[in-house]
């Protein structure tokens, strides 16, 4: 059995990694040219998603990953602050959290390296063709093209492979975008470093508007104390933050801004809707070059509509099926998650125990209820922040943060009080 992977993100990397692993034959084709150059700056794996990476890559591999990996136990609990950088509350102990944040560039190319030499660089998809023999056969950019026994798209929520199987758009843009960067902790001052901390947080504020702050320290708090496998691009305590609004709100043309440009019209943005110096501070002192804007998309949350094809010699997964903003944080892992099912329902149509037809079936059942649930998660969170740039929302939203920031604080010189 051949298999055909459109594209080499995360999803089809692991997928080509897990199939290596199990003798299968199979390529993946990615337009890119070089991995490192991929958007996002941090990903978080659950317990779940860290399981299905076990599947699908060699244990030296995984013990890498986890070298170059930030566990979330080790932070302090989340924190929530208002756009004047009120505290407004905390979120829960992380105890014993399995989950760890990891590099994307990082986790692409260990996957890269596990997938070998599967893989081919500067190949861009434009459609595919199923032949009578029950064969399927991707065409290319280049004029080249690829003959397998199962196409698999995972080519991103922008997918030439899902669009052509669903006969249209697999997801919606929601009406809220981002701008995201990085900014190393050295480059705060004392009272930024203390009132960040080692935790994430997000903040929020009116018009449509929120700020995220992700903490990464793969050297400092690494999952496995192992520096001699570290293979991480982020090399000290970082702070990642991703900034939301409206997407009607956004600057001009933003995907054609440069860093530098795009990072200050986030924050003159922010600024007139008025948020404060505090919570800006970490973006303004941001390494400016690798500033990114991006769209939040998202699939539909009815498991019944999505990926609405039937199963055959071509499928998807991933984002080119279940786009989910990156508000739940669970994106890659719900992707890596597929992969490790597909590669399962591969393996025992190879030992002729399953028909092709009835193990891709099995494998879009159940990638269809996960997937669904993680989007329906994503979007919770992006309803509430679009909510409070409603004609309701915006003034409900100005008069509850300085009550919600005022309890807070009266919480927290209670507990002192105690503790004294």
């Amino acid at each position: 059995m051949r298999v055909i992977v459109i594209g080499g993100g995360i999803g089809g990397l692991a997928l080509a990694a897990g199939l290596r692993r199990h003798g299968v034959d199979v390529a993946v084709h990615e337009r890119d040219t070089d991995l490192s150059a991929t958007g996002g700056y941090h990903i978080t794996l659950d317990g779940n998603a860290q399981a299905a990476l076990a599947e699908l890559v060699a244990p030296d591999v995984l013990e890498r990953l986890l070298a170059s990996a930030s566990a979330v136990r080790l932070r302090e609990p989340d924190v929530f602050w208002d756009h004047l950088g009120r505290e407004l509350g905390q979120g829960r102990v992380k105890g014993n959290d399995a989950s760890v944040d990891v590099d994307r560039i990082t986790l692409r190319l260990l996957l890269a390296e596990a997938a070998g030499d599967s893989l081919t660089l500067g190949r861009t998809c434009t459609g595919f063709e199923r032949g009578p023999d029950g064969t399927v056969t991707a065409a290319f950019q280049d004029g080249a093209s690829a003959d397998g026994d199962l196409l698999v798209g995972a080519d991103g929520a922008h997918s030439v492979v899902a669009r052509r199987l669903a006969g249209g758009p697999t997801h919606r843009a929601t009406g809220l975008v981002g701008v995201s960067g990085r900014t190393p902790a050295d480059r705060l001052d004392a009272d930024g470093l203390r009132r960040l901390g080692p935790r994430s947080g997000l903040a929020v504020g009116p018009y449509g508007t929120a700020l995220y702050v992700g903490f990464l320290d793969p050297v400092g708090r690494a999952v496995l104390d192992a520096p001699h496998l570290r293979a991480s691009v982020t090399t000290g305590p970082t702070y990642i933050w991703g900034a939301m609004f409206p997407e009607a709100a956004g600057p001009s043309a933003p995907r054609a801004l440069p860093g530098p440009r795009l990072r200050d019209a986030t924050l003159d943005l922010l600024r007139r809707r008025g948020w404060g110096p505090r919570p800006l501070d970490v973006v303004e002192r941001s390494e400016a070059e690798d500033v990114a804007y991006y769209r939040f998309n998202a699939a539909t949350t009815d498991p019944r509509r999505m990926a609405p094809w039937p199963a055959g010699t071509a499928t998807a997964l991933g984002d080119a099926v279940h786009a989910t903003p990156p508000t739940a944080g669970m994106g890659a892992g719900a992707a890596i998650r597929d992969a490790a099912r597909l590669v399962r329902e591969i393996v025992e149509v190879r030992a002729g125990r399953k028909a092709a037809a009835v193990a891709v079936g099995d494998f879009e059942a159940d990638m269809r209820e996960r997937g669904a649930a993680v989007v329906a998660l994503a979007l919770r969170t992006v309803h509430g922040v679009l909510a409070t740039d409603t004609r309701l929302g915006a003034p409900l939203t100005r008069a509850a943060l300085p009550l919600l920031a005022g309890a807070a604080a009266l919480r927290g010189r209670r507990t002192a009080a105690a503790d004294g």
